[in-house]
């Protein structure tokens, strides 16, 4: 196990999760993963389990200004709805869940060194490397919730979710998608 090992937390569907991740929270309850249709006007993403099931389905606006984003179950019910604020001197995601829960994501901009996200109504910490996509979710408690990898060359956003606390999967789901728009609004600011 090296280096790389430490930072690059994604493993493709039917893979075993990563050695350091393992090694250091155990083996997760569950995984997901998921990949999203670049040619598709909505942003469409399927998170699926190991087995190919469909657990959600994303659709977003295709204007970016508002970016506002829908997590359906696979019968086309809401599990939670993603907002950015257009303006703001931190990058803020309002999230609602189906059953009324809310949080704020916000991504505090000047920082120079390391970018600090924040889970604003969850009493949740984020640790690892948020603009890689590879972090780790950690409860109120500091018990892990979520490891998180992004593939690391991929034109589908493609990544995985190891559930350690498979109850808050939904919510988990929601973090890893408003932060992954996150990210693809600063790639599409950068060009």
């Amino acid at each position: 196990m090296g280096f790389f090992d430490s930072v690059q937390k994604f493993h493709g569907q039917g893979e075993t999760p990563n050695t350091y991740t393992t090694e250091q929270y155990g083996t997760p309850s569950c995984s997901l993963y998921t990949e999203k249709d670049p040619g598709d006007l909505h942003q469409k993403t399927e998170i699926k389990d190991d087995a190919g099931r469909v657990h959600y389905v994303t659709k977003s606006s295709m204007i970016t200004l508002f970016a506002k984003t829908d997590i359906l179950d696979p019968d086309g019910n809401p599990v939670a709805h993603i907002e950015k604020r257009p303006i703001s001197l931190h990058e803020k995601h309002f999230i609602t869940m189906a059953d009324g829960r809310k949080f704020t994501l916000s991504n505090e901009l000047l920082h120079i060194i390391k970018d600090v996200t924040n889970i604003e109504g969850l009493g949740w910490q984020i640790q690892g490397n948020i603009v890689g996509l590879n972090f780790v979710l950690f409860d109120e408690s500091g018990r892990i919730i979520a490891a998180i990898g992004q593939k690391a060359v991929s034109v589908h956003d493609r990544f995985s979710i190891d559930l350690y606390q498979p109850r808050h999967e939904a919510i988990v789901v929601a973090i890893v998608i408003a932060l992954s728009k996150m990210l693809e609004a600063r790639r599409e600011n950068d060009r």
